[in-house]
């Protein structure tokens, strides 16, 4: 080869490299964008590759950065969704859609004193993310959960914006003591669930069962629900979030209007019956259009090392009678921040809120369906009044009486955890929780109820604080790869402090000074001013043990033991232990060809004992001495004295309530679509505790506070979770929960104790139900059993016949109880582009309400002077009344339709926003039910009067009520910066 042609070789070579490189040079290019979820919300940590090795991952905002080459497929993963292939260009906003079966193997549940991930899960743990929680106007927190969780019965028995809801979790353990789980918020036990606001949420877990609820021992009987808040947020952001709702009363009683009332004293010629005239809806009278509205706004600053949150809220949500309203002003403050080179976090938060409240007087409701419906309310520019008991005019009762109430919460920790060694984690958590009530009232002298004594003003306030201090060790190793440990390991120190004191008087002379200067009363009684102070402390030491083999076989073990002052002498100290165990059948080999369509199937067993001490209150094993004695008059100092004598027997055998528990759960998830979860347990409490008869002598007093009977629970849960369609413009999920329950009392009495059957449900305050009572707890039958005579029909002069024994006896006997057969929640979300729509209904079967509102005011008795059901005219021919017997009892059987959500996210194409969301949200939009009352939905909780509708009378000692129901339309927007 010569010269000439080796130069002309090296100059083609030299070309060919020169169009390699500047064809490389135009198709390498700098790839920058965002990856957020379809919410557009940032994802941390997402991996993104491509062929050519390049790799990198999202920051705190999303955003990446990435060398590549021109059409190069590069891959987006992220654990919980689906992976995703895209061609390389210069700007890409990706999003990357949820895999369910994914997120439910990685998700990260709180178990107390730690986390682990769900698919570890040996317990009965149900979680419930925020996006899934009840949508709506939400005044207490409670609502939340309501449908959403199997087995945990959430009942909201009245429309009143000032009171909460009843919480029960797979049937009452108790007859005296809460049957309220335990909630924790941020790891704090104990905490009111109110204290945290429900913007602020992020998950809550629930722990169902003994295995999972024992590492908070004698607490924790009628299971654990902990909420985890927005703390550590991280990336840059500042949201708002507001509606404006309007409601109205969803459904009153159908009483007889004027002139119905007027054609009916024509047509049977009722002589005395007096006609004032007028055409007066009593219930509408004391009702209004209800606006509420709510504003949050928060602001987050987190990164790798640390950052902050902030929020403050804004609630005020009117009632639907007029005058009671909630109005709430709440915040929050979080920090955390990590040190010695990422191996300390130090962590504090503080959750603040006031609530100014008015609640109404329940004596109005009453009022309102005996008054004539043709009396005006208001004559000559002053309220009508007319004689006769009950029978005032109950919108003066409303107007003219201040009742102000004011409750402020607030909670406050800080942690610190610390990596000491590879695996070994300290934490000390400290907290500090306050709640205080203050209540304010004032009859002013020219009231119908403040006439008699000149004016009567009343002051009264309440602290509670939970101080408490906790320490433990966690330690988590894997070995091989095969087996996995984690060992926790703690001691916890709890105070808890109550104290109060209150004031009232009468005989004013100027009602200018309202409830504000209690001394120009000149009225002052025995009793009109209190005081009082309590305390208790519980120590504990806990530990707890999980063990994972080859991701297939799980294994935990969990022991609490508790010291508590409220115990007896002889029982100061507790031990809860519990033990479970799961095995995932779907990783064994024998499987391994149904991977295309089997994606889990784990079975789960366990068993351990918890307790609930709520029911033994400070000092109830001590002998106590009370002014319950009278006065005496003293010789020495010329004066009348206060006497003093037992009020309390010592009781040194005193302890918590006991309740172990067996649960057999299934978890199966199958075709990437559909999660099933079983859950069936059995539930046996034992040393009930009680108040009962004892003799004196003995005992120097009547009564004492035991540790004697036995209660079962048996159940079972389904929870069924779908992806029924995924395109990519739409989306169809849904969920559905059922439980069934039921409960039996086994035991009430001992050798020392005794009792054949306690009388509940009184009527108390019903015309002509003194002392009559409907329900019984009794051997063999669950608590809220119906008790009373069975009705059989009519004779022909229109009395009640009922079933009697051969000596002509009416005969009492079972008439049904208040306790469902089944307890559901169902939710379907629909999302199509930018829109979406979310479905929310619960409902309770099986149980029975006592309609003692239809009891009490349908009876001939009652015309012309008092109002009457419009529905009785069509029952005439009864002659007597009232007189309770399951004639007034109904099936409660009911479906709400909870909520319907209408969404809009506007698309976003400017800096200003990250996020702009428009919704629409119509609440109670419709009950199916048989139930003749107002509502079906009625209080199921305690032992006066569970299940019984009574929405009349004084019940001045905690009986039901009923408050409207509204039904409600919100409007609201969400904002993202």
């Amino acid at each position: 080869m010569n010269l000439k042609n080796l130069s002309k070789y090296i100059l083609i070579l030299i070309t060919l490299i020169g169009a390699i490189g500047e064809g490389y040079a135009q198709s390498s290019i700098t790839v920058t964008g965002t990856v957020t979820d379809k919410e557009k919300l940032p994802l941390i940590g997402v991996g993104i590759g491509g062929k050519s090795g390049r790799g990198t991952q999202t920051n705190v905002e999303g955003k990446f950065t990435l060398t590549a080459t021109e059409g190069e497929l590069l891959t987006f993963s992220y654990i919980g969704y689906n992976t995703i292939q895209l061609p390389a260009k210069a700007i890409m906003n990706v999003v990357l859609e949820e895999n369910a079966v994914m997120l439910e193997a990685v998700q990260v549940v709180d178990v107390g004193y730690g986390t682990m991930r769900k698919s570890d899960l040996t317990g009965a743990i149900s979680s419930v993310s925020a996006k899934d929680l009840r949508q709506g106007v939400i005044t207490s927190a409670e609502q939340l959960l309501q449908g959403k969780v199997a087995g945990l019965t959430v009942v909201q028995p009245s429309g009143d914006p000032t009171q909460g809801s009843s919480l029960r979790l797979r049937g009452g353990t108790s007859l005296s003591a809460s049957n309220s789980p335990l909630i924790v918020v941020d790891g704090i036990p104990g905490v009111d669930m109110n204290t945290v606001q429900p913007n602020e949420i992020l998950s809550i877990d629930v722990l169902k069962d003994a295995s999972a609820a024992a590492i908070y021992g004698s607490r924790g009987a009628n299971g654990v629900i902990i909420v985890t808040t927005n703390r550590e947020n991280a990336g840059k952001s500042m949201n708002y979030n507001g509606y404006v709702a309007v409601g109205n009363v969803a459904k009153n009683l159908d009483l007889l209007s004027a002139n119905q009332w007027r054609a009916y004293v024509r047509e049977n010629n009722i002589s005395g019956a007096i006609d004032y005239g007028a055409d007066t809806n009593w219930q509408e009278e004391l009702q209004r259009t209800a606006v509420s509205n709510s504003h949050n706004i928060s602001f987050t600053n987190g990164g790798k090392e640390g950052g902050y949150r902030a929020s403050i809220s804004y609630l005020n949500s009117e009632g639907v009678i007029k005058t009671s309203a909630l109005n709430r002003l709440s915040g929050n403050l979080s920090a955390h921040q990590k040190a010695l080179n990422n191996r300390l976090k130090l962590e504090a938060s503080v959750f603040a809120n006031r609530d100014n409240y008015n609640p109404v007087d329940i004596g109005i409701y009453e009022r309102a369906y005996n008054l004539n419906p043709t009396l005006p309310v208001m004559q000559n520019g002053a309220y009508t009044q007319i004689g006769g008991t009950n029978s005032n005019n109950p919108v003066e009762v409303l107007m003219n009486r201040q009742d102000d109430q004011t409750r402020k919460r607030l909670l406050g920790f800080a942690k610190a955890e610390i990596d000491i060694i590879e695996g070994l984690k300290g934490v000390v958590n400290t907290s500090y929780e306050y709640n205080s009530q203050q209540g304010r009232f004032f009859w002013p002298s020219y009231s119908f109820n403040g006439q008699t004594d000149k004016g009567y003003a009343r002051r009264s306030t309440g602290d509670y604080t939970n101080s408490q201090v906790e320490a433990y060790l966690t330690y988590d190793k894997v070995f091989d790869n095969i087996h996995r440990f984690n060992v926790t390991g703690g001691y916890s120190y709890l105070i808890n402090t109550y104290e109060g004191y209150g004031a009232e008087r009468r005989g004013f002379d100027s009602d200018l000074f309202g409830y504000n200067n209690l001394a120009a009363g000149s009225d002052f009684r025995m009793g009109d001013v209190y005081s009082y102070k309590g305390e208790a402390k519980l120590i504990s030491f806990f530990g707890r043990v999980n063990y994972v083999l080859k991701d297939k076989y799980m294994l935990t073990g969990t022991l609490r033991r508790d010291g508590s002052s409220r115990f007896g002498d002889n029982h100061k100290w507790g031990l809860f232990p519990a033990v479970s165990a799961a095995w995932r059948i779907s990783e064994e080999s024998f499987l391994a060809n149904s991977k295309d369509w089997l994606n889990n199937l784990k079975l789960r067993i366990g068993y351990g004992i918890t307790g609930n001490q709520d029911g033994i209150g400070e000092y109830k094993s001590l002998s106590l001495m009370g002014t319950g004695g009278g006065a005496y008059y003293d010789q020495a100092t010329d004066s009348w004295k206060q006497s003093y004598s037992i009020t309390q027997n010592p009781n040194p055998n005193l302890k918590w309530e006991s309740t172990a528990q067996t649960n057999v759960g299934v978890d199966l998830s199958i075709f990437n679509r559909f999660n099933l979860t079983v859950d069936a347990y059995i539930k046996k409490t034992s040393d009930l505790l009680y108040t009962y008869d004892v003799p004196q002598p003995p005992y120097l007093y009547d009564k004492m506070l035991a540790n004697v009977g036995d209660l079962t629970n048996k159940g079972i849960e389904f929870t069924l979770g779908a992806s029924i369609m995924k395109t990519s413009d739409f989306t169809w999920n849904a969920n559905l929960v059922l439980a069934h329950n039921k409960q039996k009392i086994d035991k009430l009495s001992n050798d020392i104790y005794q009792t054949d059957a306690i009388s509940s449900g009184n009527l108390h305050g019903l015309t002509g139900m003194t002392g009559v009572y409907t329900q019984i707890i009794k051997e063999g039958y669950p608590v809220g059993t119906f008790w009373g005579p069975k009705f059989l029909g009519f004779d022909e002069n229109g009395k009640f016949l009922f079933e009697k024994d051969e000596t002509g006896a009416v005969i009492n006997q079972y008439l049904g109880n208040v306790q469902p057969k089944l307890t559901t929640g169902f939710a379907m979300y629909f999302a199509y582009k930018d829109f979406d729509l979310n479905v929310a209904a619960n409902g309770m079967f099986g149980q029975k309400i006592l309609n003692a509102q239809a009891l009490n005011i349908s009876y001939p008795g009652r015309l012309p002077g008092y109002n009457v059901l419009d529905s009785w005219l069509d029952k005439g021919y009864i002659t007597e009344g009232p007189i309770f017997s399951d004639y007034w009892i109904e099936k409660g059987n009911f479906l709400r339709l909870q909520s319907l959500t209408l969404g809009y996210n506007l698309p976003v194409k400017n800096a200003w926003f990250h996020r702009i969301r428009l919704y629409a949200t119509g609440e109670n939009l419709f009950v199916i039910t048989n139930y003749t009352g107002i509502d079906p939905e009625v209080n199921i909780s305690g032992l006066k009067s569970p299940g019984i509708d009574k929405s009349v009378g004084e019940a001045k000692d905690g009986d039901n009520y009923y408050y409207p129901r509204s039904r409600t339309f919100s409007f609201g927007l969400n904002l993202s910066f």
